[in-house]
């Protein structure tokens, strides 16, 4: 039996004509022309127009965070009474982007991944999806790896704690620290270093509620925190707006030497 004319037999419908099938094609797969978008965009009803906007804010939103200025939410008390609990800080994310780098004095945040922490806590993808858009914007706290501190020392800096009247000293000179939290010394612990070049030495203002490079001595990196972790310099105080203030250099490091001089 032939099997295959039988099946030829079988079906006698018309097939389609190659004109009609082609057009198919190109109909069901063309693009969309710019005017039939354009027009899909701002035609619908006020519930598309209200999303597309609210779309639009949210991605200029994480664009200018991301790159320009991004709100920070204060988590702890570490840094009082410069900063407090709940504050939101503006990072100036250009700050050293331009060959510039952070100075003594400067309030900085920075990633402390292998430095003030040696292994990142694990994250589910979701929650941080939620969390990096809510703290982009100064609404949710920061990723557990950021921390915000002041600048002491600088690479090449001999900074040591604490001379016979109790200050901090920086190649050799002591400097007078106005923003510390009221009641609180310089450092309860002494300590005695020299700060690699490309690192910091950072500090809380508020000392005797701060975990800073002080307490990762013993750990790589002896506490230091590399230049290139550096996320932004805190410029300003953005919320609440009682609080509303730039945070500028303080003046007592204004008279400490460059490093290579006397280092006591």
């Amino acid at each position: 039996m032939n099997t295959d004319a039988q099946l030829t037999e079988r079906d006698r419908s018309p097939g389609p004509e190659e004109g009609q099938e082609q057009g198919s094609r190109s109909a069901r797969f063309s693009r969309p022309s710019p005017r039939a978008a354009w027009q899909w965009v701002t035609g619908g009803g006020p519930l598309r127009k209200t999303a597309l906007s609210l779309a639009t804010c949210i991605v200029l939103l994480l664009v200018v965070s991301g790159f320009v200025v991004q709100p920070f939410l204060i988590p702890s008390g570490s840094m009082e009474n410069t900063l407090h609990v709940g504050d939101r800080v503006l990072v100036n994310k250009l700050a050293y982007r331009f060959g510039d780098e952070p100075r003594r004095g400067d309030v900085v945040v920075f990633d402390g991944t292998d430095s003030f922490l040696q292994d990142a806590p694990s994250e589910n993808a979701v929650a941080g999806l939620v969390r990096r858009v809510g703290s982009a914007v100064g609404l949710m706290e920061p990723a557990g790896t950021d921390y915000i501190k002041r600048v002491v020392g600088i690479g090449g800096d001999h900074v040591t704690c604490c001379d016979k009247r109790g200050r901090l000293m920086v190649n050799g000179r002591p400097v007078t620290e106005d923003y510390l939290y009221p009641g609180n010394v310089p450092s309860r612990v002494s300590f005695d270093v020299v700060v690699p070049d490309g690192k910091l030495w950072v500090m809380g203002d508020h000392r005797d509620d701060s975990r800073d490079s002080r307490d990762h001595l013993g750990e790589p990196g002896g506490g230091t925190v590399p230049v290139d972790r550096v996320i932004g310099r805190a410029d300003w105080i953005g919320w609440p707006f009682g609080r509303i203030t730039s945070l500028k250099r303080p003046g007592g490091f204004a008279d400490v030497p460059e490093p290579g001089g006397a280092h006591g």
